[in-house]
């Protein structure tokens, strides 16, 4: 029987507007340990963003196409990010940084785009792919390696989320936004296989829908909420539902520990999808937010090529 539920994290305070951005979809939440900076992305305004919080400094880069996910590389400088088509490598330090494409699995799929990503602990890049307009089960999740594989994994989705790996990193989690649900599946590590899916989660009706997502040093799941105006956190086995984040926009897509001691939890949101009602009524829509967690989180897994 699956009992486990591990205690409900401490969260200190009201999450603080840290950038006003305005995003028209930030998402993206990246922790970079080796600049002690965290970088996030305004997909549909194609704009990677770096924030260091020891002196608050900004810098932005603007794309041709839109970015959505971003890891550090282990073994050389720079990034490897998904851009509208596929895979890429970016490095913000040169001169004059321009992408370079890696491998682009979709060429037949014209109305897709790439979505959120992160690598695992071995350092191989996982990225969704999402139907444009949010309504074709068009999706599909990749594995991307450091030889240059790219293997399809699960398709069928119109709007790809996470993913993200339990403690032990036996299980990984990923999201199927528009239905609302969350599936879990057996993770082999070695083979960087997945088995055995099953619905782990599905949001309420009033719960928004499942967008980006972490997991912490405890093993606890946090989920942003489109929708909602909240990040839900949440045991790994039960899936029960142990704190909520409140934030003061409806529209959460994405989470990711950072700070010196990963105890910052950094969240960012979306303009877009607001009516100029609302928009007026959420003057920080699109904004990064931060506030801090007891506990903590993991460093985020860097792509081994």
């Amino acid at each position: 029987m699956n009992t486990s539920l591990l205690p409900v994290p401490v969260v200190s305070g009201s999450p603080q507007c840290i950038w006003a951005a305005e995003a028209t979809l930030g998402e993206g939440t990246l922790w970079s340990a080796r600049e002690q900076a965290l970088y996030w992305v305004d997909i549909l305004s194609c704009r990677l963003h770096r924030f260091r919080p020891s002196d608050a400094a900004r810098t932005s880069w603007q794309f041709d196409e839109e970015i959505s996910a971003v890891a550090e590389r282990a073994t050389a400088p720079g990034l490897i990010v998904t851009l509208r088509r596929g895979f890429a490598l970016f490095d913000p330090a040169e001169p004059a940084p321009t992408p370079r494409y890696l491998h682009q699995p979709e060429p037949t799929l014209p109305g897709n785009r790439f979505n959120d990503g992160k690598c695992d602990a071995a350092g191989r890049f996982w990225g969704g792919t999402m139907d444009f307009a949010c309504e074709a089960p068009t999706g599909a999740l990749y594995r991307y390696d450091a030889d240059g594989r790219c293997t399809q994994h699960e398709h069928g989705f119109a709007v790809t989320n996470g993913p993200t790996w339990s403690a032990n990193g036996a299980t990984m989690y990923f999201n199927d936004t528009v239905t609302a649900r969350v599936f879990a599946y057996d993770f082999d590590a070695a083979a960087g296989t997945l088995s055995n899916k099953r619905q782990w989660l599905r949001f309420a009706k009033d719960d928004g829908f499942p967008d980006g997502m972490t997991t912490d040093a405890a093993g606890r799941l946090w989920i942003a909420h489109w929708g909602a105006a909240c990040v839900s956190c949440h045991d790994p086995v039960t899936a029960a539902e142990l704190c909520r984040v409140r934030l003061p926009t409806r529209h959460i897509t994405n989470c990711a520990f950072g700070g010196e001691d990963l105890r910052t939890l950094f969240i960012t949101s979306a303009a877009s999808g607001l009516t100029p009602e609302q928009r007026a009524a959420e003057p920080l829509a699109g904004g990064l937010f931060a506030v801090r967690v007891d506990g903590g989180g993991v460093p985020a897994g860097r792509f081994a090529g």
